[in-house]
């Protein structure tokens, strides 16, 4: 009987402590999460956001996962069936020593579709994406319906040599990356906001907390992939020849803001400095064209959509158009 009111204190006391713990964050998005093997001890993250009709599959570009397309993914799924990828070595998905090559990559994302039963599906990659979808396009047609590039057509043969002697002449200031403060980093809603004011586009926060680990006091630790996993998918020549395409592509093309708004935001004084971003950005258009180029070659047709002022992240800067134009592009599939 003694003990009784040493165990009603015990009791008490847990519940004061679970009362004041915060709350565990849930991720919002309307998905389904499974896991599929594809070689061996390499499982994917797959993601299922529903819908009906065509399956389209979503990959993401480097460094991120399959959830940086949350919210987009749950207005596509209006119109289609839309699941999602997270290539090995990122967020939960396995992360092998080996097996980052731009082939190898490809057959896990044709094991995936065999996992899932997904006949001919049309297939969006963001960024170094790319790589994969031409990868399938070129070798593996008959399993996929289309193609949708998402600011992904940059190519091995891109010559970055003039770009890259007109951009070291830019003052450190413009040619830097801002870092988040202290105060960006003691949490995620925190680091959230920080990156949609820096980068004008809003990244879905599950994003943001598979990319970081989270300290005990739940603020933003260190990047959760090791850096031989982006080292291993950029090593390679990763040159294509798009006319051996032939499947129906699109391609979203996303040009930064104007110079002179660049000029404008930056505060560009020194003469000098207005001709080269003036330069800068001719010569990446002049890039832009070349890849357009080749991806309008393509044996099974190619539809371009220039996007002006967008980030690289279209499907968030420019979500309305590239939503409209990849509905209209689905449409027209047989």
């Amino acid at each position: 009987m003694r003990a009784r009111p040493r165990f009603l204190a015990f009791v008490l006391l847990t519940q004061i402590a679970f009362a004041q713990a915060p709350e565990r964050w849930q991720d919002p998005s309307r998905h389904r999460i499974r896991f599929v093997t594809v070689d061996d001890r390499v499982r994917l993250e797959v993601l299922d956001w529903g819908g009906k009709g065509r399956p389209v599959v979503l990959l993401a570009g480097l460094g991120y996962t399959a959830h940086v397309f949350d919210d987009f993914a749950e207005k596509l799924a209006e119109s289609c069936h839309v699941y999602g990828i997270t290539r090995r070595g990122y967020g939960a998905s396995s992360r092998p020593e080996t097996g980052y090559t731009e082939e190898r990559l490809a057959e896990d994302d044709l094991a995936v579709f065999t996992a899932l039963n997904l006949a001919a599906p049309v297939v969006m990659g963001h960024s170094v994406a790319g790589d994969e979808l031409s990868q399938l396009g070129i070798h593996h047609a008959d399993r996929v319906s289309g193609l949708v590039y998402l600011d992904a057509l940059n190519d091995g043969s891109d010559d970055y040599s003039e770009l890259d002697s007109l951009s070291a002449k830019l003052p450190d200031a413009m040619k830097k990356p801002p870092s988040p403060s202290p105060a960006d980093l003691k949490s995620f809603r925190a680091f959230h906001d920080w990156r949609v004011k820096t980068d004008r586009v809003d990244y879905p926060e599950a994003e943001l907390r598979l990319d970081f680990a989270e300290n005990p006091d739940g603020s933003v630790g260190a990047p959760t992939t090791p850096d031989f996993v982006p080292q291993a998918i950029m090593s390679g020549d990763h040159k294509h020849n798009y006319s051996q395409i032939r499947v129906p592509v699109l391609a979203f093309v996303g040009y930064p803001p104007i110079p002179q708004e660049q000029i404008r935001e930056d505060y560009v004084g020194d003469p000098a400095v207005r001709e080269t971003v003036l330069a800068v950005f001719g010569v990446y258009v002049a890039m832009t064209r070349n890849r357009i180029k080749r991806i309008e070659s393509a044996a099974g047709g190619a539809r371009v959509v220039d996007l002006w002022g967008a980030s690289h992240f279209v499907f968030l800067s420019n979500q309305s158009d590239v939503l409209k134009e990849t509905r209209r592009f689905l449409a027209r599939l047989r």
